[in-house]
């Protein structure tokens, strides 16, 4: 009943080249790395028998060693995390019950939204992925729309049906709706969150099917499963005070730190 946790990450992002080497800074001033934040939010999770950092590139690879991350080095050919999770987890033998994917744009994930994941995952077994969804509050809704009028691509938004099973995702705000709500008001809209617990089977299945349409024009990899008929499992997972962002832009990098500050995370 093991849990192996992957942080993928690569240099050669096209919306922002060296994103896992950025430095952010903590609540003290101390700056770390994106890919040293996102390790260091792995280690806090509990239930875990292993965390490695997978990459293609030599820069990334030196700094994780660096800070004492275990690395694996995988294809430059891979279009998304997934696919790396999928050979990283070759490379290692494979024999784990459940593979997350920590994506290393998400520094600020606490550990009960990989745990509850984890859990909602092995409760359902009909499910063979599983992902993180937040209810947005009228602050975070506004954040996402405020995005998307200036061009920007910011977080993913997240539907689903009665039972939990993803309907669709997508960088647009979905679903519509035509009120505006006060900052700390609850809405309708769910901000997806970027990790994703695998069953091995699926995980291994995924690098072999095509890239269908709806993956190429939101850019989203879980679309895959779902394209290929395979249920995506949303858990909901309770901020409990906690900021939650993702680092996607540049214009990002103060918005986290400013949450981290007012966090008092180092």
């Amino acid at each position: 009943m093991s849990v192996l946790i992957v942080i993928p990450a690569r240099y050669a992002s096209s919306r922002y080249p060296g994103k896992p080497l950025v430095g952010l800074k903590g609540a003290s001033g101390q700056s770390r790395s994106l890919i040293e934040r996102s390790w260091l939010a792995a280690q806090e999770v509990a239930g875990v028998a292993r965390v490695v950092v997978a990459t293609d590139d030599d820069r990334i690879r030196e700094a994780a060693e660096a800070f004492g991350a275990e690395v694996v080095m995988t294809s430059s050919n891979w279009v998304n995390g997934t696919e790396r999770c999928a050979e990283a987890h070759e490379i290692l033998g494979g024999g784990y019950e459940i593979v997350v994917n920590l994506q290393g744009d998400a520094p600020l994930t606490p550990q009960w939204f990989i745990e509850d994941l984890v859990t909602g995952l092995r409760a359902a077994p009909q499910a063979e992925i599983a992902t993180p969804v937040l209810r947005c509050d009228g602050a975070t809704l506004n954040g996402l729309l405020n995005d998307r009028k200036a061009g920007r691509v910011g977080g993913t938004t997240a539907v689903f049906d009665a039972s939990r099973h993803a309907l669709y995702f997508s960088k647009e705000v979905i679903p519509f709706t035509p009120q505006t709500y006060p900052d700390a008001e609850e809405t309708p809209v769910f901000h997806h969150v970027g990790v994703y617990a695998y069953r091995p089977e699926a995980l291994a299945a995924y690098p072999t099917w095509p890239m269908g349409p709806l993956e190429q024009l939101e850019g989203l990899e879980q679309l895959r499963f779902m394209e290929n008929g395979r249920a995506v499992l949303c858990v909901e997972v309770a901020a409990k005070g906690r900021h939650f962002w993702e680092l996607n832009n540049p214009q990002d990098v103060p918005k986290i730190e400013g949450m981290m500050a007012q966090m008092g995370l180092d």
